[in-house]
């Protein structure tokens, strides 16, 4: 069942939309310096990697990623570290693929037709010089003793180089995750706004700018109001006289008209 569960975690990530921040024949010019010190330590910088890939929470370890038929069995809730320490030295290979697994189902990552191909060339060249080694010990021929001693060099070196790289777009992809390579674009996406919700008596403000400050505790936008009206009259409105119409206001014209009207 386990077996079953990670063969279709590795259909699943063929799937997959996204991309690495950088591919392996970029990584060099990326982070040269990490290029190098993962190529110069790549234990390491696998133990490191791992341990930022969960976040710094050394609880959620497990022995190369739960992919393997030892892990959860080898003690890692008591001393992840030294486990950890462990894995990195003995199985380097599956830390580095574990790590990478689990950067790829965090992230949906998939990786490119390019990629597989330098990560098969790697793995086809090792068998090659596995099958040369055998046949040269076999055989006892010079030739094929100095083929296959040829064989391996090129097959660690290519070895060493593309896991050097796989860790460095590692670390290039966990610096995108944590916010390590500065503001974004002006042109890129904008961030989701925070929704309102019910248990929140006033929405959030995320990307509108504050109110000015209200006048007299009154709510902004109401006109401020006096203490009292004037004369016990509504403000702002004209204090009536005792009667209508006033003294002195020219008296109607009649209808009809006066005698004496031209007609």
């Amino acid at each position: 069942m386990a077996m079953q569960g990670n063969l279709d975690k590795m259909t699943l990530r063929q799937n997959y939309r996204n991309l690495w921040h950088t591919d392996l024949m970029s990584t060099l010019g990326a982070d040269p310096g990490y290029c190098c010190f993962a190529a110069l330590c790549a234990p390491c910088a696998s133990y490191m990697l791992r341990k930022r890939a969960l976040y710094g929470d050394m609880s959620r370890y497990t022995c190369c990623g739960g992919y393997m038929p030892c892990s959860g069995r080898c003690g890692e809730s008591k001393c992840p570290e030294l486990c950890l320490c462990t894995e990195v030295f003995l199985c380097f290979g599956n830390s580095v693929a574990s790590t990478r697994f689990m950067l790829q189902d965090e992230f949906n990552i998939q990786t490119t037709q390019c990629d597989n191909c330098i990560i098969g060339f790697m793995f086809c060249l090792q068998q090659l010089a596995c099958i040369f080694s055998i046949v040269a010990c076999i055989s006892g021929m010079e030739e094929l003793q100095e083929a296959s001693q040829i064989l391996n060099c090129l097959a660690d070196l290519t070895y060493c180089t593309v896991c050097a790289c796989m860790q460095t777009q590692h670390k290039v992809e966990m610096d995108k995750r944590d916010g390590k390579f500065g503001p974004p674009h002006p042109m890129a996406v904008p961030p989701v706004q925070q929704m309102s919700r019910i248990d929140q008596p006033v929405p959030p403000t995320v990307g509108y700018p504050p109110p000015p400050p209200a006048y007299g505790g009154q709510p902004y936008g109401y006109p401020q109001q006096t203490q009292g009206y004037p004369g016990g009259q509504p403000y702002s409105y004209p204090q009536q006289t005792q009667g209508y119409p006033p003294a002195g206001y020219p008296p109607p014209a009649g209808y009809p008209p006066p005698a004496g009207y031209p007609k």
